[in-house]
């Protein structure tokens, strides 16, 4: 049953980026390894590792985000290919990674399936827990500025996080993974990477707000998934929104739908957002342009989820632009009757193919709790234009 499990994990991303295409080497010269250093810390009941990247000139009161790997990674080449070493340089935030052992699981996935592992104060779970609040301690961090993100087998573990320890982190983001309460053993792991069980929207919050007893407030939750996942149906990301919409007590069609980067983007203010890409297989979609560089599981797909991740965590400063000068009409010298009155339409900027397909789509998507969000991003897609099927 172990074997099934991580040769279902580790299907996709081997030797593909953007569904059907080869990952190409970044033409850009990269570091060659990830500058994160093992930190001891206790308790460790979980038996992970701990890795830290601390930027130089990090002053006091540093936000923290914490970094999940998927099967057969390791902390170092995830951070590698990802790109958050580097983003922390850039904006001296500090880089918590956690690693799994294979003395826990043979293909160093999260065991994000086991009772024993993903309770509070229990195994893997305690253990991250503990790791962040060592570092947030002995480094003099914003304990109210940490974050945890994590890509399949860790974008389940981080669902587990933010359930188990809410408390903790003031955002998350859950790439490839699969919403808290998806499975409780080996068996209904497998069941629910092919498909996610059907729930409620206040199922799925339930099953999260009995993790703890933490009332709240919830983290602010950045989901992304590939719509050709092959490893984790992208039902599972609907499954997550379905979660955070009840525990945020959002509505489903309060939505605004965007375009961004080729990815559709559906938001819910600023407390939650789903990526959606139409031609992405299972894994971390990167822009090696910007940050990081293609590896297994790592794809790059034109647009940087490390940074949009951080940007809508609030991470990364806000673009200000100028307004516009605003032309002042020459004074009339003589007093003229009044023209009837013409409206003028303002300017629209050109819009690629793609937005226009959206434009033609304005509509929120319709859905109903029953649905349980079962369609919500697929439909989406459809109504962008990205997805015929």
């Amino acid at each position: 049953m172990w074997r099934r499990l991580v040769a279902a994990m580790r299907l996709d991303g081997f030797g593909s980026g953007v569904a059907g295409s080869a990952v190409k080497a970044n033409p850009k010269t990269r570091p060659a390894g990830s500058p994160l250093t093992e930190a001891p810390f206790a308790p460790n009941p979980g038996n992970l590792r701990m890795l830290q990247y601390l930027p130089e000139g990090m002053g006091a009161g540093a936000p923290l985000v914490v970094v999940l790997h998927g099967c057969g990674q390791t902390a170092g080449g995830y951070d590698l290919g990802t790109g958050w070493s580097q983003l922390a340089d850039q904006l001296g935030f500090a880089v918590l990674a956690v690693e799994q052992k294979p003395a826990n699981n043979p293909n160093t996935c999260f065991d994000w399936f086991n009772p024993e592992d993903i309770a509070r104060g229990e195994g893997e779970a305690a253990s991250i827990a503990a790791m962040i609040q060592s570092l947030v301690q002995t480094q003099d961090m914003d304990g109210k500025r940490v974050f945890i993100t994590g890509l399949s087998a860790g974008g389940a573990m981080t669902s587990v996080m933010l359930a188990t320890y809410p408390e903790l982190f003031a955002g998350g983001a859950i790439i490839a993974g699969l919403p808290f309460g998806a499975a409780a053993n080996v068996r209904e792991a497998l069941e629910s990477m092919r498909s996610a069980p059907l729930k409620t929207p206040r199922q799925w919050g339930d099953a999260a707000r009995a993790a703890s007893s933490t009332p709240g407030p919830w983290p602010k939750i950045s989901i992304w998934h590939g719509a050709l996942d092959a490893v984790v149906n992208i039902n599972n990301a609907q499954a997550s929104v379905a979660q955070w919409t009840d525990l945020h007590g959002l509505v489903l069609t309060d939505a605004k739908q965007q375009i961004v980067d080729g990815a559709v983007r559906l938001v819910w203010d600023d407390r939650l957002e789903v990526y959606t890409l139409a031609a992405l297989g299972h894994g971390t979609p990167i822009d090696s342009r910007d940050l990081g560089q293609p590896a297994p599981f790592i794809l790059d797909a034109g647009i940087s989820s490390t940074r949009k991740i951080a940007q809508f965590w609030g991470l990364v400063p806000a673009v200000i632009s100028r307004p516009e000068p605003k032309s002042v009409p020459k004074p009339v010298p003589k007093p003229a009757p009044k023209p009837a009155p013409v409206r003028i339409e303002p300017q629209q900027p050109a819009l690629p193919q793609i937005e226009a397909a959206l434009m033609e789509h304005p509509e929120p998507v319709q859905t109903t709790a029953q649905e349980t969000a079962e369609n919500f991003i697929l439909r989406a897609l459809k109504a962008a234009g990205l997805l015929r099927r």
